[in-house]
Protein backbone atom coordinates (compact mmCIF):
# COMPACT_ATOMS: atom_id res chain seq x y z
CA UNK A 1 0.00 0.00 0.00
CA UNK A 2 2.49 2.56 1.14
CA UNK A 3 5.71 3.32 -0.67
CA UNK A 4 7.55 3.20 2.64
CA UNK A 5 7.81 0.56 5.37
CA UNK A 6 5.81 1.58 8.45
CA UNK A 7 7.37 0.86 11.82
CA UNK A 8 5.21 -0.85 14.47
CA UNK A 9 3.99 1.06 17.48
CA UNK A 10 3.35 -0.23 21.00
CA UNK A 11 0.54 2.22 21.79
CA UNK A 12 -2.45 0.54 23.47
CA UNK A 13 -5.95 2.01 23.36
CA UNK A 14 -8.35 1.92 26.26
CA UNK A 15 -11.66 0.11 25.78
CA UNK A 16 -13.50 3.42 25.57
CA UNK A 17 -11.20 4.65 22.81
CA UNK A 18 -10.90 1.46 20.81
CA UNK A 19 -13.13 0.57 17.90
CA UNK A 20 -14.50 -2.93 17.50
CA UNK A 21 -11.95 -5.65 16.72
CA UNK A 22 -13.28 -5.99 13.18
CA UNK A 23 -12.84 -2.27 12.57
CA UNK A 24 -9.41 -2.10 14.19
CA UNK A 25 -8.14 -4.86 11.90
CA UNK A 26 -9.38 -3.15 8.77
CA UNK A 27 -6.55 -2.45 6.36
CA UNK A 28 -6.32 0.08 3.57
CA UNK A 29 -7.40 -2.01 0.61
CA UNK A 30 -5.11 -2.26 -2.38
CA UNK A 31 -6.27 0.05 -5.14
CA UNK A 32 -6.97 -1.15 -8.62
CA UNK A 33 -4.72 1.48 -10.18
CA UNK A 34 -1.53 2.99 -8.86
CA UNK A 35 0.73 5.67 -10.20
CA UNK A 36 4.38 5.51 -9.18
CA UNK A 37 4.86 9.18 -10.07
CA UNK A 38 1.94 10.22 -7.84
CA UNK A 39 4.25 10.50 -4.82
CA UNK A 40 6.37 13.05 -6.69
CA UNK A 41 3.51 15.49 -7.43
CA UNK A 42 3.92 18.69 -5.37
CA UNK A 43 0.82 19.06 -3.22
CA UNK A 44 0.61 22.76 -4.17
CA UNK A 45 -0.29 21.61 -7.69
CA UNK A 46 -3.45 19.81 -6.60
CA UNK A 47 -4.54 21.64 -3.45
CA UNK A 48 -6.02 25.14 -3.16
CA UNK A 49 -3.83 25.57 -0.04
CA UNK A 50 -0.35 26.91 0.53
CA UNK A 51 2.22 26.15 3.23
CA UNK A 52 2.01 26.11 6.19
CA UNK A 53 -1.64 25.10 5.83
CA UNK A 54 -0.98 22.00 3.73
CA UNK A 55 -1.35 19.30 6.36
CA UNK A 56 -0.93 16.11 4.33
CA UNK A 57 2.57 15.17 3.17
CA UNK A 58 2.29 12.76 0.28
CA UNK A 59 -0.04 11.28 -2.33
CA UNK A 60 0.31 7.49 -2.35
CA UNK A 61 -2.25 5.79 -4.58
CA UNK A 62 -5.18 6.80 -6.75
CA UNK A 63 -8.05 4.80 -8.20
CA UNK A 64 -11.38 6.00 -9.64
CA UNK A 65 -13.16 8.05 -6.93
CA UNK A 66 -10.49 7.12 -4.37
CA UNK A 67 -7.20 8.51 -3.07
CA UNK A 68 -4.73 7.37 -0.42
CA UNK A 69 -2.51 10.02 1.22
CA UNK A 70 0.02 10.06 4.03
CA UNK A 71 1.01 12.42 6.81
CA UNK A 72 4.19 12.09 8.89
CA UNK A 73 3.98 13.70 12.31
CA UNK A 74 6.94 15.96 13.13
CA UNK A 75 7.55 18.93 15.38
CA UNK A 76 6.82 21.09 12.32
CA UNK A 77 3.37 19.55 11.77
CA UNK A 78 0.47 21.99 11.94
CA UNK A 79 -1.22 21.88 15.37
CA UNK A 80 1.69 19.92 16.88
CA UNK A 81 1.55 20.13 20.69
CA UNK A 82 4.99 20.09 22.29
CA UNK A 83 3.65 19.07 25.70
CA UNK A 84 2.01 15.87 24.43
CA UNK A 85 4.44 15.39 21.52
CA UNK A 86 1.51 14.81 19.21
CA UNK A 87 -1.21 16.34 17.03
CA UNK A 88 -4.77 16.14 18.48
CA UNK A 89 -7.00 13.51 16.92
CA UNK A 90 -9.60 16.04 15.71
CA UNK A 91 -7.06 17.34 13.18
CA UNK A 92 -7.78 14.09 11.39
CA UNK A 93 -10.90 15.74 9.99
CA UNK A 94 -8.61 18.13 8.13
CA UNK A 95 -6.44 15.25 6.90
CA UNK A 96 -9.64 13.79 5.45
CA UNK A 97 -10.76 17.10 3.95
CA UNK A 98 -7.39 17.81 2.35
CA UNK A 99 -7.23 14.29 0.93
CA UNK A 100 -10.65 14.90 -0.65
CA UNK A 101 -9.39 18.23 -2.01
CA UNK A 102 -6.29 16.51 -3.42
CA UNK A 103 -8.46 13.95 -5.20
CA UNK A 104 -10.59 16.75 -6.68
CA UNK A 105 -7.40 18.55 -7.74
CA UNK A 106 -5.99 15.47 -9.44
CA UNK A 107 -9.27 14.90 -11.27
CA UNK A 108 -9.48 18.55 -12.34
CA UNK A 109 -5.88 18.47 -13.61
CA UNK A 110 -6.63 15.33 -15.62
CA UNK A 111 -9.51 17.20 -17.28
CA UNK A 112 -7.35 20.27 -17.90
CA UNK A 113 -9.42 22.36 -15.49
CA UNK A 114 -8.23 24.76 -12.78
CA UNK A 115 -8.09 23.73 -9.12
CA UNK A 116 -11.20 25.00 -7.33
CA UNK A 117 -11.86 25.64 -3.65
CA UNK A 118 -14.20 23.27 -1.84
CA UNK A 119 -16.03 23.59 1.45
CA UNK A 120 -16.37 21.10 4.29
CA UNK A 121 -20.08 21.05 5.19
CA UNK A 122 -20.03 18.49 7.97
CA UNK A 123 -19.36 14.92 9.05
CA UNK A 124 -21.42 11.90 10.05
CA UNK A 125 -20.43 8.74 11.90
CA UNK A 126 -17.19 10.40 13.08
CA UNK A 127 -15.16 8.04 15.26
CA UNK A 128 -11.66 8.32 16.71
CA UNK A 129 -9.87 5.27 18.14
CA UNK A 130 -6.79 7.17 19.36
CA UNK A 131 -6.45 10.45 21.27
CA UNK A 132 -3.70 11.88 19.07
CA UNK A 133 -1.31 11.41 16.15
CA UNK A 134 2.07 10.76 17.68
CA UNK A 135 5.45 12.29 16.87
CA UNK A 136 7.50 10.18 14.45
CA UNK A 137 4.55 8.13 13.21
CA UNK A 138 2.99 7.97 9.74
CA UNK A 139 -0.75 7.83 9.06
CA UNK A 140 -2.55 7.03 5.83
CA UNK A 141 -5.90 8.56 4.89
CA UNK A 142 -8.12 6.86 2.33
CA UNK A 143 -11.04 8.85 0.89
CA UNK A 144 -13.64 7.23 -1.37
CA UNK A 145 -16.45 9.11 -3.09
CA UNK A 146 -19.82 7.59 -2.21
CA UNK A 147 -21.80 9.88 -4.50
CA UNK A 148 -21.68 13.33 -6.07
CA UNK A 149 -24.40 15.60 -7.40
CA UNK A 150 -24.07 17.79 -10.47
CA UNK A 151 -24.11 20.94 -8.32
CA UNK A 152 -20.83 19.93 -6.59
CA UNK A 153 -22.25 18.41 -3.40
CA UNK A 154 -20.53 15.12 -2.54
CA UNK A 155 -20.18 12.59 0.25
CA UNK A 156 -16.97 10.67 0.96
CA UNK A 157 -16.18 7.66 3.08
CA UNK A 158 -12.95 8.57 4.90
CA UNK A 159 -10.67 6.37 6.96
CA UNK A 160 -7.31 6.98 8.66
CA UNK A 161 -4.96 4.06 9.25
CA UNK A 162 -1.85 3.54 11.36
CA UNK A 163 0.16 0.34 10.97
CA UNK A 164 -2.78 -1.02 8.96
CA UNK A 165 -5.17 -0.41 11.85
CA UNK A 166 -8.20 1.83 11.48
CA UNK A 167 -7.79 4.79 13.88
CA UNK A 168 -10.42 7.25 12.59
CA UNK A 169 -13.35 7.25 10.20
CA UNK A 170 -16.21 9.46 9.05
CA UNK A 171 -18.57 10.23 6.23
CA UNK A 172 -17.61 13.72 5.09
CA UNK A 173 -19.96 16.07 3.22
CA UNK A 174 -18.27 18.59 0.92
CA UNK A 175 -19.35 21.18 -1.61
CA UNK A 176 -17.32 22.48 -4.54
CA UNK A 177 -19.23 25.30 -6.28
CA UNK A 178 -18.56 26.21 -9.90
CA UNK A 179 -18.21 29.88 -8.88
CA UNK A 180 -16.51 30.12 -5.49
CA UNK A 181 -16.70 33.92 -5.23
CA UNK A 182 -20.43 33.97 -6.00
CA UNK A 183 -21.03 31.24 -3.41
CA UNK A 184 -19.11 33.18 -0.72
CA UNK A 185 -20.99 36.41 -1.50
CA UNK A 186 -24.31 34.57 -1.43
CA UNK A 187 -23.43 32.97 1.91
CA UNK A 188 -22.39 36.33 3.39
CA UNK A 189 -25.64 37.93 2.18
CA UNK A 190 -27.63 35.15 3.84
CA UNK A 191 -25.74 35.62 7.10
CA UNK A 192 -26.40 39.37 7.11
CA UNK A 193 -30.07 38.74 6.41
CA UNK A 194 -30.28 36.38 9.38
CA UNK A 195 -28.75 39.05 11.66
CA UNK A 196 -31.42 41.59 10.75
CA UNK A 197 -34.30 39.27 11.65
Amino acid sequence: MSTQEIQPESHTMSDSQAMSDSQAKSEPQAMSQTNTSLTEIPLEQVLPHRAPMILIDKLLEQAPDTLLTEVSISTDSAYFDAASQSVPNYVGIEYMAQSIAALAGLEASARGEPIRVGFLLGTRKLTFAIPAYRLGERYQTRVSRLYQEDNGLAVFDCKIFHNNQLVAEANVNVFQPQDTQAYILESQAGTEEEKTR
